[in-house]
């Protein structure tokens, strides 16, 4: 009996000794503590609201800007190349006008000598063809070639023993092009082949007889 009753006290005199001992230790539970949250006011949502809008139209006004300085530039860029386009074709053309100045002088000279005037006359045309082809202008000359409806203009047709129908048979006006693309069609007579007895003509002082 003794026995149990000193246990029973060693037992109750231990467990205020745990208790301290967790307080000791800091194992003890702490109150969690939640923040609270508040809502913008109306005044503060307004406020926000117009601060975005501003930057929103500022970075509208800021591209609007910059397209109309996009515009003038393209716009300025595109006429000075109009107006500069052509002065490296008028730059190789100078040669030619100077040497066509030397041609009309020689020929106002006394005792010009006509040969001599048309040999430069055809040394200045081939100049001038020589720096328009610097620059992509090419002749359509289609002699003795087929025709072609989309290169030639066919001004009439007419029989010929030497050059097959529908070739070309003679060029009356040279055409030309540029850089591929068509200025000015070649205007031909084309071959309509040999002649037939009905069209070939009647010898000199023959008459053909009334039907």
């Amino acid at each position: 009996m003794k026995d149990n009753e000193s246990m029973t006290d060693t037992n109750d005199t231990k467990k205020p000794e745990s208790a301290e001992e967790n307080t000791a230790t800091g194992t003890a539970e702490t109150p969690e503590i939640v923040e609270e949250t508040t809502e913008p006011t109306l005044e503060e949502q307004l406020a926000t609201a117009l601060q975005t809008a501003a930057a929103a139209k500022d970075a509208q006004l800021r591209a609007a800007a910059d397209l109309e300085n996009f515009r003038r530039r393209t716009v300025r860029e595109k006429d000075e190349l109009r107006a500069f386009a052509a002065s490296r074709i008028v730059e190789a053309l100078l040669p030619v006008v100077d040497n066509l100045g030397f041609a009309i002088a020689a020929a106002k000279a006394p005792n010009a000598e006509l040969k001599s005037l048309a040999d430069g006359v055809a040394m200045v045309v081939t100049q001038f063809t020589t720096a328009l082809g610097n620059h992509g202008l090419k002749e359509v000359n289609p002699v003795d070639a087929a025709f072609d409806p989309n290169q030639h203009e066919a001004l009439s047709q007419q029989p010929s023993d030497t050059v097959i129908e529908g070739n070309v048979l003679q060029v009356v006006r040279i055409g030309y092009s540029l850089n591929g693309r068509l200025l000015r069609p070649a205007s031909v007579i084309v071959s309509g082949g040999a002649a037939t007895p009905e069209e070939a003509p009647a010898p000199a002082g023959e008459k053909k007889e009334n039907a």
